[in-house]
């Protein structure tokens, strides 16, 4: 699926103005967008990117990264030939927990594992378990050093990248031996762009082996490399996400049509690269619903809940941690719903005659009262992260009665994600130590302004919304940039924001949605041990 957008441009009084190209390289697909210095969309395209899943097994082909990014750069810059003399940086943020394998020519071998893959469950357990002394699954002493050195743990879901290199390690060992470099998705983008192999602390995180304890020098740890298995040599050098990495690949900027100068900023995972383009200042909070979805607000600290599973971990802000509490799925039940339920593959239209399903999905939710008359839905498609870890949860919907439709099923599954999301809020505000009063929404979930009232009354918070909410990554890519390139520093950014609209919570369903949100924890409570049953996670992946 292809989408174009373009705004008129201003000509800067001494010249032509200058333009990040952004690349937003999500799980759904790659956005490219052409940016100023001070934030504004210049213009917009989207890519979409196709997902291999079967059983625990989530991928995806890094050349259809690059393909979509190549097709989306070329659509903007042979759009208008005089935005490629107004290019002077590229900067990515790319999803985070993916890994890919790249040999010594820098070509990746086989596809990439993604942040939903389950495989490496197995071989977590076995480096981090503690037999009959555990600590929630870890052996305490393995625990207490990886959340003193970098804020958290290797995940039991195996989930992320230390979960992906130790499957790779154990149950692919020739893959393993190919390997010259594991890269995170940013890492494998930064390595076409410019040629160089490193990872930025963000990008590098979720391997749980580098010591964050001082966010001006992060560093990878022996103990915690040793621990986790992989040879030293296949990792990248780290850097900062606001590092200019190099230039262009000479025959890059010959494709494209740039200056051989155009400088390659490292940039950020999606995480930093939001909280950049939404708020930088400290405590302030966003919330970010694209498929998956998180809540996080700058810190000064490093701090760890394990009880509720909220992390401060390194940020592309220099010196600040990032605070985030991740939730597995938002969006994703919405395109679930679009696709598997609403509409069959062979019964869409093409790209160019489809309807805007999400717009009428918003129209129909809106007619539907508050509650969806008693329906509740959980939105566990793919287990939990926060505020507890449960790979096993699933999905569902509660209450269902014969005089229920189809308009109340719809309405339900954007409650479900915002009573997900309130149980999110509460510890995290918490954790903050002070209340997210206002919070920031972000990502292609945000310009849903039925969905924005919704999270507003039933988590009993402002939601601001940004114009253009779906390119916050972009922007915050390009501040990234604009900081690396000494053109803004990160204390200029709050008057740079772009608020569209404020959506406060509604007095009158209170009660309501205070009532469905006890009966959704009580759900989740009763049901747990029956999913962990019917999805023995652990048991499957080892």
């Amino acid at each position: 699926m292809t989408s174009l957008f373009f705004s008129r441009a201003p000509q800067a009084a001494a010249g032509l103005e200058q333009l990040v190209l952004a690349v937003d390289l999500g799980t759904s697909g790659c956005k490219c967008a052409l940016v100023s210095l001070e934030g504004d969309i210049r213009a917009w395209v989207f890519h979409s990117v196709p997902l291999h899943v079967s059983g625990l097994s989530v991928e995806q082909e890094p050349q259809d990264w690059w393909d979509a990014f190549l097709h989306g750069a070329n659509e903007l810059l042979g759009a208008d030939p005089v935005r490629r003399r107004q290019v002077i940086a590229v900067c990515c943020s790319t999803q985070s927990e993916g890994t890919v394998c790249v040999d010594r020519d820098g070509m990746a071998i086989g596809r990439a594992m993604l942040w939903l893959d389950k495989r490496g469950a197995g071989a977590v357990k076995k480096r981090m378990g503690g037999g009959r002394f555990s600590l929630a699954g870890y052996g305490p002493l393995k625990l207490w050093r990886s959340l003193r050195l970098t804020g958290g743990v290797a995940s039991l879901s195996g989930m992320d990248a230390a979960g992906h290199m130790a499957y790779i390690l154990d149950h692919e060992p020739q893959r393993y031996e190919r390997t010259h470099k594991f890269l995170n998705v940013l890492d494998y983008m930064n390595l076409r762009l410019s040629g160089r192999y490193c990872a930025t602390s963000d990008s590098m995180l979720t391997a749980w082996i580098t010591d964050n304890r001082d966010p001006h020098h992060i560093r990878y740890d022996d103990g915690l490399v040793k621990t986790l298995g992989i040879e030293a040599g296949k990792l990248p050098e780290l850097v900062r996400s606001t590092d200019v990495i190099g230039t262009l690949r000479p025959e890059l900027a010959d494709t494209l049509g740039l200056a051989r100068t155009t400088q390659v900023v490292a940039g950020a995972v999606d995480t930093s690269a939001v909280a950049v383009g939404a708020s930088v200042s400290d405590f302030a909070s966003h919330l970010y619903l694209g498929t998956s979805s998180w809540v996080g607000a700058h810190v000064p600290f490093k701090k760890t809940s394990v009880r509720n599973h909220i992390a401060a971990v390194p940020s592309a802000v220099d010196g600040r941690y990032l605070a985030m509490a991740m939730q597995s799925a938002a969006g994703a039940n919405l395109s679930f719903l679009r696709d598997k339920v609403l509409y069959h593959p062979d019964e869409l239209l093409s790209d160019e005659q489809q309807p805007d399903v999400y717009a009428l999905l918003d129209r129909i939710a809106a007619r539907v009262p508050p509650g969806s008359r008693g329906l509740i839905y959980t939105p566990w498609l793919c287990g939990e992260r926060s505020p507890i870890s449960d790979p096993s949860l699933r999905a569902g919907l509660f209450n269902l009665k014969l005089e229920h439709s189809r308009e109340d099923i719809i309405r339900a599954f954007m409650e479900g994600v915002a009573l997900n999301t309130r149980w999110m809020f509460e510890p995290f505000a918490r954790f903050l130590g002070q209340p997210a009063d206002v919070i920031v929404a972000t990502g292609g979930g945000a310009q849903s302004d039925v969905w924005c009232q919704i999270m507003a009354d039933v988590c009993g918070r402002v939601i601001q919304q940004p114009q253009n909410a779906i390119q916050t990554n972009a922007r915050g890519a390009a501040f990234i940039a604009a900081v690396a390139l000494g053109k803004l520093q990160f204390h200029d950014l709050p008057s740079l924001k772009r608020p569209h609209r404020l959506f406060e919570p509604s007095r009158a369903s209170r009660a309501l949605y205070d009532d469905q949100f006890a009966t959704f924890q009580e759900v989740r409570k009763r049901l747990a041990p029956l999913y962990r049953r019917l999805n023995p996670i652990q048991k499957a992946a080892s």
